[in-house]
C-alpha cells in the first residue's frame, strides 16, 4: 500500500529485496494469508493497530521459517502461522512474522489449513468456550453464517454439541450455511428472522447469539435471545455499531458479552496456546473442516477484497503468492 485507502484502488505490486528479521521476529516463506475484513480497515488507516505507508497488507500468514532472529526459539525448515510485523505483511512471497505469538503447525495440519482456521475458528473459541461458556444442548443463531467468521461458528459450535441456526442474506449463501453444518438456516432476505427463529424454537428464542455483523439486524437478534442468553459481539459489517436498550437486558436478564480474540494473545497466551492446540486436533481428527471458496494470487487481490467489502463473498478467501 504506497498510501491509506481502498486496498483495491491503491494496491500496487513491486519487487522488493526480502525482508531482514528484526528482533523478536522470524521471516517466512509464505504459503498462504487469509483475506479479513480487518485488513481492509488498516488499509484506510481505520483499523485500531495502525500501520504507516507504505506497506504491505495482510496480517497474518502461514510459511516456512527463512530466517528468525536470535531467542526466537525457531528454526529454519519449521512451518509456523501467526501474526505479521510492520510493514512485511503476508500478501508477499516473505513475511516477517512476530515470533511471541506464532506457533507451530503440525505435520498432519497442512499450511492453508493452519490459515484458515487461524482467525475465525480461533475467535469463535474464545466466543465459546471463554466468553459464552457455551454448553452442549444449548441453541446458537450465527449472523452471516456463510461467510469466512460464520461458517466457522456453524462447525465450532456443532463440535460443541449445540444445535445451530445459521441467517444468510441470499439463497446462495443458504446453501453454503447448510453445508456448514447448520440445522436450520433462514435467508433473512426472503424471510422474517424473527418468526422463523421463534417457530423453530416454540417460542422460546436462542441461548447464544453470534453476531459479527451488528447493523440493522441486532435489534432483531437481542429480541429473538432466551432468559439468560449470550450476545457475542464479535464485528461490525454491516457498518454500523449498535446500542442494547439496558431496560431489555435487565428485563430479559441476557448479556451482552465483547469478543476480542486478539486481545488474548499479549494477555493470556498460554490460553491462545490452549486454543490453537485444540482447533489443530480438531483439524486433524476431521473434527473441523474451515470451507476455504477461494485461492487467489498477486493479480486478483483488489478485486476480491473490493467483494469482500462488500460481503459478496463466502468462506474463507486465501492468498497464495504462487497464485494457485
Amino acid at each position: 500500500m504506497p498510501r491509506l485507502g481502498d486496498p483495491w484502488r491503491e494496491l500496487e505490486a513491486v519487487d522488493l529485496a526480502p525482508p531482514e528479521a528484526p528482533p523478536g521476529s522470524i521471516r517466512i516463506r509464505v504459503d498462504a494469508s487469509d483475506l479479513n475484513f480487518a485488513d481492509i480497515l488498516q488499509c484506510q488507516g481505520a483499523y485500531q493497530v495502525k500501520w504507516t505507508p507504505p506497506f504491505t497488507p495482510g496480517m497474518v500468514a502461514a510459511g516456512i521459517v527463512e530466517a528468525a532472529a536470535t531467542g526466537t526459539g525457531f528454526a529454519a525448515g519449521e512451518r509456523v502461522v501467526g501474526p505479521t510485523v510492520e510493514p512485511a505483511g503476508g500478501f508477499a512471497e516473505r513475511s516477517l512474522l512476530l515470533a511471541e505469538q506464532s506457533h507451530r503447525i503440525p505435520s498432519s495440519v497442512s499450511s492453508r489449513s493452519a490459515m484458515a482456521v487461524h482467525i475465525t475458528y480461533a475467535t469463535a473459541w474464545f466466543a465459546f468456550h471463554r466468553r459464552a461458556h457455551l454448553a452442549a444442548g444449548e441453541s446458537v443463531l450465527v449472523l452471516a453464517a456463510a461467510g469466512g467468521v460464520g461458517t466457522a461458528a456453524v462447525q465450532m459450535a456443532r463440535a460443541h454439541g449445540c444445535w445451530v441456526v445459521g441467517a444468510v442474506g441470499g439463497s446462495a449463501k443458504a446453501e453454503v450455511a447448510t453445508q456448514a453444518g447448520a440445522d436450520l438456516v433462514v435467508d433473512y432476505e426472503a424471510d422474517d428472522l424473527y418468526q422463523r427463529v421463534m417457530e423453530a424454537t416454540d417460542g422460546r428464542g436462542v441461548d447464544v447469539v453470534y453476531d459479527p455483523v451488528g447493523g440493522k439486524h441486532f435489534d432483531t437478534v437481542r429480541r429473538l435471545l432466551a432468559w439468560e442468553g449470550r450476545l457475542l459481539v464479535i464485528g461490525f459489517a454491516g457498518g454500523a455499531i449498535p446500542v442494547a436498550p439496558a431496560n431489555h437486558l435487565l428485563v430479559k436478564n441476557y448479556s451482552v458479552v465483547g469478543v476480542h480474540m486478539g486481545g488474548y494473545r499479549e494477555r493470556d497466551p498460554e490460553l491462545v496456546a490452549q486454543c490453537y492446540a485444540d482447533i489443530h486436533g480438531q483439524l486433524a481428527d476431521g473434527g473441523i473442516k474451515p470451507f476455504v471458496s477461494e485461492v487467489v494470487g498477486f493479480d486478483a487481490l483488489p478485486g476480491v477484497l473490493e467483494r469482500l467489502a462488500a460481503r459478496r463473498t463466502v468462506g474463507r478467501v486465501l492468498f497464495d503468492p504462487s497464485g494457485s
